[in-house]
């Protein structure tokens, strides 16, 4: 009788471990082959549980998470130094970077008063949404990079070259539109895109438990980023000119990317790129094949997971509407006669909130279901757009909204990637579902923007008083279609979770 020894673990992916044959009796399922040696190849045939969408899908993913950390050190899952200091490193990367755009209702104010005044909102939107494009469309070759393990090659080249562009933008001459377009938009749009997904992707290498917590906690760099660059911007703008201003941004930003490059680690191997070699035959001694990594999705299979697709419809138009009071609720405060030195801390107190937002509603989305918390604060953002139709009558109105869009906002924004995790069907996924998932959601932050500025009209630059500039905007017009797309997402998450419910057979999505 054969013997057949498999190795430590259950999953169908583990390697075979062959001993020469004893009797002719066949023992299991498995595909066996006879040679002259009197030996017997035994082949597994390799099932993919994780393909299916039952009641297991859960076990199964957990099998499959253990599988691929196999090749590892020893391993816990949720702690560490390494964990944690990797959560460090990719905060400073979102602080760095998205923390960047979050402050960019200060340039767009900037821009159309001063710096760019010649040009329309709307053509000066582009600036903006072109970088968030780019920050979500390259997100699927980043996926496939981390994916394949050139995780640390890919951060070093996208780091350096974000910060190059920012000096860059900073060289910008005044009325220069194409200069602050080509630094600013495609420049460090391309470098934020190859630095947002495996910043947040990495944090799955080391955290399951509380995976969406961590991973607020990471997002939550961003909004603190959106705190310190607009208070930098304002202040250096006015002491000492857009120039210097931009430079010391975009110095502060090289440290923290440098910081971060030495505090990430990734735990998870990259696919082997070889073929495992054949099993030795005719010897006494014991053979271990290679073991086969669990096969990537595929678009076909991507395109046809239904609550996947759903999502990402959601993502499409929540996207659209989202980013409406994060760029331009600085100029929003300045039109509705907000004393400078207050509109001038809107977008601050926006990403003040958005810190605690980041944060705990990840933390409810590991005990609730990401599905769950997400939809609350969807719903939660729509609200609170059309609450800007009545804000701009005093400050202590636009001030609570802006607050509280900060915590609504920057939960939604967080819970975004953990929610796209939550629906792949192995650590091995993630990075290719959410690069695919981010690359077409681009086309709404490419599109948002440039659309909020056209409905919003252009401003009459011929004011002769604080009180008059803006005359020539219709506020209610993007804010009515934003809030009207953050109401559609609402919907289509609603009926996402409830298919994703009842295939897992839980309420907790």
């Amino acid at each position: 009788m054969a013997e057949v020894e498999k190795a430590k673990g259950t999953a169908d992916y583990a390697p075979t471990i062959v001993t020469p044959v004893m009797d002719d009796t066949n023992t299991n399922n498995n595909n066996t082959r006879e040679d002259g040696s009197g030996s017997t190849a035994v082949h597994n045939t390799p099932t993919h549980p994780h393909r299916k969408l039952s009641g297991g899908e859960d076990e199964d993913v957990e099998k499959q998470d253990e599988m691929e950390l196999s090749n590892s050190p020893p391993f816990e899952w949720d702690k560490g130094v390494w964990a944690w200091s990797t959560v460090f490193g990719a905060w400073c990367i979102l602080f760095a970077t998205f923390g960047m755009t979050n402050a960019y209702g200060v340039y767009q104010d900037y821009y159309v008063r001063t710096y760019l005044s010649t040009y329309t909102p709307s053509s000066i939107g582009w600036i903006g949404s072109i970088q968030i494009f780019f920050q979500f469309s390259m997100g699927f070759f980043a996926g496939k990079l981390f994916d394949a393990g050139h995780f640390y090659p890919m951060m070093v080249v996208a780091c350096a070259f974000y910060a190059f562009c920012y000096f860059m933008l900073s060289l910008a001459k005044e009325q220069q539109y194409y200069q602050v377009f080509l630094a600013q938009g495609i420049g460090a749009g391309i470098a934020l895109g190859f630095l947002f997904l495996p910043a947040i992707s990495v944090i799955s290498h080391h955290f399951k438990r509380y995976r969406a917590f961590a991973m607020g906690i990471v997002v939550s760099g961003s909004s603190c980023g959106g705190i310190v660059f607009p208070i930098m911007l304002n202040k250096l703008i006015e002491k000492h000119g857009f120039p210097t201003a931009t430079r010391a941004v975009a110095a502060t930003a090289a440290g923290l990317m440098a910081l971060a490059l030495v505090t990430m680690r990734t735990r998870v191997p990259p696919k082997p790129t070889t073929p495992a070699p054949a099993p030795t035959t005719g010897s006494d001694e014991k053979v271990a094949t290679k073991p086969a990594g669990p096969p990537m999705p595929t678009i076909k299979e991507l395109v046809s997971d239904l609550p996947y697709m759903l999502t990402i419809a959601a993502a499409f138009v929540n996207i659209l509407g989202i980013f409406t009071p994060i760029f331009y609720m600085q100029l929003f405060a300045i039109t509705h006669s907000i004393p400078p030195s207050l509109a001038f801390y809107t977008i601050t107190i926006l990403n003040g909130g958005s810190v605690l937002g980041r944060i705990l509603p990840n933390l409810f989305g590991d005990l609730f279901g990401p599905f769950n918390a997400i939809i609350v604060c969807t719903l939660g953002c729509a609200v609170l757009i059309l609450a800007m139709l009545g804000a701009g009558s005093g400050q202590a109105a636009i001030i609570l909204v802006s607050l509280l869009y900060g915590i609504f906002s920057g939960a939604y924004i967080s819970l975004i990637s953990p929610l796209m995790a939550s629906l792949a069907k192995g650590v091995h996924e993630i990075g290719i579902r959410m690069g695919f998932a981010f690359t077409v959601v681009s086309f709404a932050g490419l599109a948002g923007t440039p659309i909020m500025g056209a409905l919003l009209g252009n401003v009459d630059n011929s004011h002769h008083g604080d009180g008059e500039f803006g005359a020539g905007l219709h506020w209610s017009r993007p804010i009515g279609v934003s809030a009207a797309f953050m109401f559609l997402g609402f919907g289509l998450l609603i009926v996402a979770r409830s298919i994703t419910a009842g295939r897992k057979g839980t309420w907790k999505v």
